[in-house]
């Protein structure tokens, strides 16, 4: 891929997201869009996540990173720091594979 198309799509990617917070800023007279676009990324990330455990393009997977992800979620529901979630899922996984 050449560079030129790199930079193009660099700078197509940072004027929609700029697009979308002037948007989002603009019409925030109650308060719903700006909620709306500050859960965009967290349902995206749980939609990567989910895809990435469950599957593998064909057939639904249920291995040791489900209970990883089933333990950080756990984690997350107690409010639990970021990084002791990820440490909590990582060493779930990590303990059922070496079982």
């Amino acid at each position: 891929m050449s560079w030129t198309v790199i930079l193009l799509l660099a700078a197509g990617c940072f004027l929609e997201k700029a697009a979308g917070m002037l948007i989002f800023g603009r019409f925030n007279a109650t308060g719903r869009f700006r909620s709306v676009g500050a859960l965009l990324p967290p349902a995206l990330l749980a939609a990567l996540i989910g895809l990435q455990t469950y599957g593998d393009g064909r057939d639904p997977l249920f291995d040791t990173r489900l209970a990883g992800v089933v333990a950080g979620g756990m984690a997350a529901w107690r409010n639990a720091p970021f990084w002791l979630v990820v440490v909590i899922a990582g060493a779930t996984t990590a303990l059922l594979r070496a079982l």
